[in-house]
Order: structure tokens, then sequence, then C-alpha cells
């Protein structure tokens, strides 16, 4: 298998939470970018920091975590995702991240 193909498995697999970080990233909120920021700079301090984008799974969107590939301006969003080095843990289960976005529904306008 291809790097590329992999690389496309791995973004299906985590679709979720890439919608979710992406969600999160376009209609902001105050709580998410503060869970955001103090994740960002765990991240900064990590040896997996990736600023220039060599791990990066999908190029051009660093900086990334040089331990999944995943950028992290949608991965510190995610508040349902959690670091794959333990550095911080996920916010939300899927369900609560789901009954969020139904108890407020402006953040899906």
């Amino acid at each position: 298998m291809s790097k590329k193909e992999s690389n496309l498995k791995t973004i299906w697999r985590n679709r979720q939470a890439i919608l979710e970080g992406i969600k999160n990233r376009v209609f902001q909120s105050e709580a998410v970018e503060e869970v955001s920021a103090v994740r960002l700079e765990i991240c900064r301090d990590c040896d997996s920091y990736d600023d220039e984008g060599i791990t990066c799974i999908v190029p051009g969107t660093n900086p990334c975590c040089g331990e999944c590939g995943c950028s992290l301006a949608l991965k510190t969003r995610s508040l349902s995702t959690s670091c794959p080095k333990f550095n911080w843990d996920k916010v939300l289960t899927d369900e609560e991240d789901i009954e969020h976005d139904e108890l407020n529904p402006e953040a899906n306008d």
C-alpha cells in the first residue's frame, strides 16, 4: 500500500474527529478556543511538534503532530480527541459531542 493510500485510510478512520475540528474552527466558541489554546501550548513543548509540516498527513496543514500527522489547528479543537502521546485528554466523548451540538444549535448554523 502506498503512503498516499495509507494516509487516505487514516483520514477516513478519523473523519468524525476531523469534521469536529473543522466545525469548531469555523464556528468558534470561547470555550473550545480556550481548550485549543491550552492544548496547542502543550503541543509546542512536545518533541513531536512539527511546525514545518514534514509529518502532516495532509500537506499544507501545519503545524502538525509528528505522532499522528494531524493538523493541530483541527486536532486541538476536536474535544472528543486525545493526544497520541497522552499529553492531554479528550474533553467530551463522541456521544457528548453530539449532545453538545444538539443543545447548541447556533454552533451548527
